[in-house]
């Protein structure tokens, strides 16, 4: 190659050489601790929301809201108020901020803790008594809608709407049918019921007959004495109208064993005490027992008073009761 003066022209070629790369250093190890660190932070934030209540939860959220954040200067104010895992750790004595107490460590590969099954289980039992009692409340008070809505659905009954008493007692649901001036429920001195009285106990029957629980009757009278030859007392007519009255709610519809007893209390027990003689202490009580009032047992056992059956034979002259015929086989 030459150039117009008859030269030959030069080439220069530069070479740029490239320097060795240096150490990488230990950067990615810190990279990597740092990985390794969060991982561990991350791990214990779940095994302490594990181990932690609600409660010490909410208090420790209430830690971090900036209206409940804490003012003391100690070093104890931290999160866990001066406390240690698992160790119960005392609380410390500076400062008004609450200390968040954890639970004690779980014991064994279940991750069970130190609960007393026996608390459990009573625990467990006085939750069922309640949602019992509760339910029970519930079918009294739709026993009473039922018993007032039938009533008022036949004109017949109307002047015996003021005669219905129904209230809430210890032993239960106490609905009491009272005299009043001219509307009694039975004839004078007798276990006779009037016509309306009956129609009123077959109502008051249908109503009762759809619950599980045991009724108990008892009569009453006033102090009204009267002279009978026989001995026939106010004893003997309380008794005898409780029994007319549990003849009339068996005609109504219920069943007999759900009768638990049939009781006279004569006037011993007056409505009105102040007027003895008024009519209202004339009056019979049906009482739907709560079931905590009941034997268990109850529930489930025939009528046995119901059962009749012919006597065995007797020798009229030595009074020993004779062998049945199947029997002498």
């Amino acid at each position: 190659m030459s150039d117009v003066g008859g030269k030959e022209g030069v080439t220069i070629v530069k070479r740029i050489k490239k320097g060795g790369e240096g150490h990488h250093g230990g950067a990615w190890k810190v990279a990597y601790a740092d990985f390794v660190t969060a991982m561990m932070a991350f791990f214990l934030l779940l095994w302490l929301l594990n181990a932690v209540t609600e409660e010490q939860l909410n208090g420790i959220a209430d830690y971090f809201t900036p209206i409940a954040a804490s003012t003391r200067e100690s070093g104890a104010g931290g999160m866990l108020g001066g406390q240690t895992l698992g160790e119960g750790a005392s609380q410390s004595r500076t400062g008004s901020t609450s200390a968040v107490i954890l639970p004690p460590p779980s014991i064994g590969s279940g991750g069970e803790d130190n609960t007393d099954p026996s608390e459990s289980k009573e625990q467990t039992e006085s939750d069922q008594e309640s949602q019992m009692e509760a339910r029970e409340q519930k079918e009294f008070e739709q026993a009473v809608t039922d018993i007032k809505k039938a009533i008022s659905g036949i004109p017949e009954l109307a002047p015996m709407a003021s005669s219905l008493l129904i209230d809430s007692t210890p032993e239960g649901l106490r609905i009491q049918i009272l005299d009043q001036d001219k509307i009694d429920m039975f004839a004078p001195g007798s276990a006779n019921l009037y016509p309306r009285a009956r129609e009123l106990l077959a109502q008051i029957a249908r109503i009762i007959k759809k619950l599980p629980n045991k009724v108990s009757i008892a009569g009453h009278t006033d102090p009204s004495g009267f002279v009978d030859p026989t001995g026939y007392t106010n004893w003997e007519l309380s008794s005898d109208r409780a029994l007319a009255t549990r003849r009339a709610l068996l005609e109504g519809g219920m069943e007999d064993n759900q009768l638990a007893k049939v009781t006279g209390a004569a006037d011993r027990d007056p409505m009105d005490p102040q007027q003895p003689r008024s009519p209202r202490n004339r009056r019979v009580s049906i009482v739907l027992l709560k079931a905590e009032k009941v034997n268990p047992e109850s529930f489930d056992r025939l009528p046995r008073f119901l059962e009749r059956t012919n006597p065995p034979p007797t020798n009229p002259q030595t009074g020993e009761t004779l062998a049945k015929p199947s029997e002498n086989k």
